[in-house]
């Protein structure tokens, strides 16, 4: 397959190359499945809303549930001592 990839132009070698690496890290093939049937759908009307991006993320495990407390920054600089 990266005997082909080569032929292509470099922006499509990386989004195949992208493209392998999220379905490498799905664990069954009906994970596989599911996510490019998803995907097909999506990508149907040639636009893909905040919504469906989520969705799609979910779907791979990397997007959870607002459930989880957002990543607080740290206070640098004359703010840090600040409370």
């Amino acid at each position: 397959m990266d005997f082909l990839i080569r032929f292509l132009p470099k922006e499509q070698q990386e989004l195949l190359k992208l493209g392998q690496r999220i379905f490498g890290k799905l664990e069954t093939p009906e994970q596989r499945r599911t996510l490019v049937q998803y995907g097909e759908t999506m990508l149907a009307d040639g636009r893909v809303t905040v919504g469906e991006w989520a969705k799609f993320g979910s779907k791979l495990g990397i997007l959870r549930g607002s459930s989880q407390q957002p990543p607080t920054k740290k206070k640098t600089g004359r703010h840090a001592h600040q409370r």
